[in-house]
């Protein structure tokens, strides 16, 4: 089993920055891939950004490209989602996902079907 636990959220303005960080306590190892996905209201859950644990490689989606950064602390076994440039339609809850890197082949790291461990999630809003 593997535990997450997300936190960094709140209200900030258009153009502020925000950092989230997901917390991970169990069987995690080099063979995991943590992704964030969000759901803003009246919307479906959306991927934002994934990170492998072997290497770091990473993945964005296209809205957060050059906007979010995702990375990874060995020593506190935390993975953090810097927000930069925040903007209204970035509000939502952010959650945290977490899953061994052969459990996301099939669907991708993109698909939060590739995912069966996942955070409470944490409140991000951003007013204009």
């Amino acid at each position: 089993q593997v535990q997450l636990v997300e936190s960094g959220g709140g209200l900030v303005q258009a153009g502020d920055s925000l950092r989230l960080s997901c917390a991970a306590s169990g069987r995690t190892d080099n063979n995991y891939v943590m992704g964030w996905f969000r759901q803003g209201p009246g919307k479906e859950r959306e991927f934002v950004a994934a990170i492998r644990w072997r290497d770091s490689s990473t993945n964005y989606a296209e809205s957060v490209k050059g906007r979010f950064t995702i990375s990874r602390d060995n020593a506190k076994n935390t993975v953090y989602l810097q927000m930069n440039s925040l903007k209204p339609e970035d509000t939502a809850v952010y959650s945290c996902s977490a899953d061994r890197f052969i459990a996301t082949v099939r669907e991708g790291v993109n698909s939060h079907k590739s995912y069966a461990y996942w955070g409470q999630g944490t409140q991000v809003t951003v007013s204009s």
